[in-house]
């Protein structure tokens, strides 16, 4: 721990109570108390057992789908305001909650329509939860506006703009129609994928507080015993997880933010199917290009070019040299190179992440924060579904694929055409920014010519103005004094 935090985890530890397993059969309670953003962290911590260890892991675990659900009658009120009409109306059976989170719960509920009724899931936000929510983003913005303040290192981290990050994600979160929205271009990616399911959207029965979709029969990934009892093979579905994850990431962009156990199911016919659109993470074609080209390094162990592909996104500063920074990727490289996953120790490897980023002067890059934070939770899952998992043999056949196909000869002739296009738009458009530079060169010339008024007339009226705005700023002052002299003297 830095210096500044040992005085205070000292004083906690002191009034802390005693027990290891008693104080993680509480945890989970603590954490949904102290309010909803507490709970998003409970659940990220819940995908490593190899960082907090298995009792706490078993406890966070209640935080992904089985906090304490709010009554159906609350559902029904919540339901019948926001479609404006009376239950009965609107679905034709609505059963008690068969999860719930941090945000929102799930009931399983009947359909009806020309083809009869059909099993939906209808999820309905937690009422109050947007309040909850923002006293938390004040309680963050607080603590981080501290920690810049204080630590000179905090601030190459960014917290208060990770905080502005958290915030947007936050309000997209809670609105269901952006949720629906996302769950059905993400449906329309996968649609061809063989391994992966995205259940459909009823758009009819969608609103801001309550989202309908398509019932999903499976086993969810956190029960591991009703995955063995099914005959499910485990290592083979810590692959098709982390497969997944990268191939939605650098295929299409676009990609699940927030894969826990809690939100993968598998269904009947063996597909990985997954639930929850409220966080998804967006990447540009740079930053997939990026990507692979890290992750394919590392891979093949080419530790200069990976050093090379930094530098070009600009995640290093330039004032440092490529030579340094690749002998210390080699330093995170190797320890870790056809290792399997129970033979690495995540906590040391983030140790060294985190001072190799402080001595190279790398700050947070905000558009990667997703990502990376997905990267770590789909590590977390596979490697709970499989301890042996390579996570470079099963990363390389997707990333060798996308390199093939994207930065491989007909890789380039895309570009080629992408750049054709580029400069068949500029040329269409070029009579009108011609048109613009005209117009701006004809302003800045009479501008130049006639220059500005300063007349005495002109400058008379320009003091006006200042001493009419000094006159009412003192008088402002003058009464902010007032009223502070009758606050101390009513004290």
């Amino acid at each position: 721990m830095p210096p500044a935090a040992r005085l205070p985890l000292a004083l906690a530890k002191l009034i802390a109570r005693r027990g290891t397993h008693a104080a993680a059969s509480r945890l989970a309670t603590a954490i949904a108390r102290l309010g909803p953003s507490y709970v998003k962290l409970g659940q990220f911590l819940a995908t490593r057992p190899d960082i907090v260890g298995p009792a706490v892991v078993a406890e966070l675990e209640l935080l992904q789908d089985r906090m304490a659900p709010f009554p159906r009658a609350v559902a029904v009120e919540v339901i019948e305001a926001a479609f404006g009409r009376k239950l009965a109306d609107v679905f034709a059976f609505l059963g008690e909650p068969v999860a719930a989170a941090s945000i929102a719960q799930v009931h399983k509920a009947r359909v009806r329509d020309s083809a009869g009724e059909r099993d939906v899931a209808v999820k309905v936000l937690r009422p109050g939860i947007e309040r909850r929510f923002r006293r938390d983003l004040s309680d963050m913005y607080f603590a981080a506006r501290w920690a810049e303040r204080l630590a000179q290192d905090a601030r190459r981290l960014k917290p208060v703009e990770v905080v502005d990050t958290l915030a947007r994600t936050v309000k997209i979160e809670m609105d269901f129609r952006l949720e629906a929205a996302a769950a059905s271009e993400f449906a329309e990616n996968t649609d061809e994928d063989p391994d992966f399911r995205v259940p459909q959207i009823d758009w009819e029965h969608v609103t801001k507080d309550v989202l309908t979709l398509e019932w999903v029969d499976g086993v969810a990934l956190s029960d591991l015993d009703a995955l063995r009892s099914a005959g499910y093979d485990l290592p083979a579905l810590a692959r098709k997880v982390i497969q997944s994850f990268l191939r939605h990431a650098l295929r299409d962009g676009f990609f699940h933010a927030d894969m826990h156990q809690g939100n993968l199911f598998v269904d009947r016919e063996g597909r990985l199917a997954a639930v929850d659109f409220g966080i998804m993470g967006r990447l540009g074609a740079k930053e997939r290009r990026f990507l692979a080209e890290i992750l394919y390094g590392f891979i093949v162990r080419d530790y200069r070019r990976v050093a090379e592909v930094h530098f070009e996104a600009g995640y290093v500063p330039p004032i440092h040299r490529v030579g340094d920074f690749a002998q210390a990727l080699r330093a995170i490289g190797e320890p870790i190179h056809s290792r399997t996953a129970d033979q690495i120790s995540m906590a040391k490897l983030l140790t060294l992440l985190f001072e190799i980023t402080a001595l190279f002067d790398m700050t947070t890059r905000l558009e990667l924060l997703l990502l990376q934070k997905t990267m770590v939770v789909a590590e977390g899952v596979g490697r709970r579904l499989d301890p042996r998992l390579d996570i470079w043999s099963t990363a390389e056949p997707v990333v060798r694929d996308w390199i093939e196909r994207n930065l491989g000869p007909t890789g380039r002739l895309q570009d080629a055409a992408r750049g054709l296009a580029t400069v068949a738009r500029i040329a269409t458009s070029l009579p009108e920014m011609l048109e613009r530079a005209e117009r701006i060169a004809i302003n800045l010339e009479d501008a130049l010519t006639t220059g500005h008024d300063l007349s005495p007339a002109a400058i008379e009226g320009i003091a006006r103005a200042e001493a009419r705005r000094a006159f009412w700023s003192t008088l402002a002052l003058w009464a902010i004094a007032a009223m502070l002299a009758l606050l101390v003297f009513g004290l």
